[in-house]
């Protein structure tokens, strides 16, 4: 997919997903970045000269319909990258269903709505769509219910989603890393009580190389699934 190829990435702000669109951006492809206000929209679009902005809250996925048709859509879509998420760390007894709902919203049912919107782009270009999932969406953790829940249920979206766009040429592929240092990781230390150091955790360089290595592998293959593990 080298070379001016037009990526939809959610995320783009910070940890994977700035790593994702700075290496792209580097390149010459084309970036939509979403942001989820018109501040953020500014900031990123500094940050990322000649790359456009797609604004719309992903915590509230019934409104982004409404945002998507007063803004101008990328007529072409290679590849959608939903790497934006939210983490809340607490026990089943303690979890409200609004802490449950945000999760649910922003790291699931957002992302399927996105892919609603940009499947008949990405058919056309027979693209691909990738999501950072996470080891939560592999095996949930004491006091992981929620964000758990909501990754299980990405790995399951993905895999629907891959079955039913097979024969329409669009590639589907999941990536779980580990932890990564992050600004979402340094959170996670905070809500857990623990000191963070980013060293012990993976680069997001390191989970944007195996990002890129599913976008660009020619035609012939797919990267259905691929876990990233911190190697220290």
């Amino acid at each position: 997919m080298a070379g001016m190829a037009t990526h939809v990435i959610t995320g783009a702000g910070s940890g994977i997903g700035a790593a994702v669109a700075r290496r792209l951006h580097a390149r010459g492809d084309d970036l939509v970045l979403h942001a989820r206000d018109a501040g953020r929209a500014k900031e990123l679009a500094a940050e990322f000269p000649g790359a456009t902005t797609l604004v719309g809250d992903l915590a509230d996925p019934d409104k982004l319909s409404w945002a998507f048709s007063h803004q101008s859509l990328p007529d072409r879509v290679d590849s959608l990258l939903h790497i934006a998420g939210v983490v809340d760390l607490g026990d089943v007894g303690d979890l409200t269903p609004k802490s449950w709902r945000h999760q649910l919203n922003v790291n699931l049912i957002a992302p399927a709505e996105l892919t609603r919107h940009f499947l008949p782009q990405l058919r056309t270009a027979r693209g691909q769509v990738l999501f950072v999932n996470s080891g939560a969406g592999l095996n949930a953790h004491a006091g992981w219910s929620a964000y758990a829940a909501s990754k299980h249920g990405l790995k399951a979206l993905a895999d629907s989603l891959r079955q039913e766009e097979h024969g329409n040429g669009v590639r589907v592929g999941s990536v779980y890393p580990g932890r990564t240092a992050s600004p979402m990781q340094a959170k996670v230390h905070q809500q857990e009580g623990k000191e963070y150091d980013p060293a012990r955790f993976i680069d997001p360089e390191s989970v944007a190389d195996t990002i890129l290595l599913a976008l660009d592998l020619p035609r012939d293959a797919e990267i259905n699934d691929l876990t990233v593990r911190p190697g220290r």
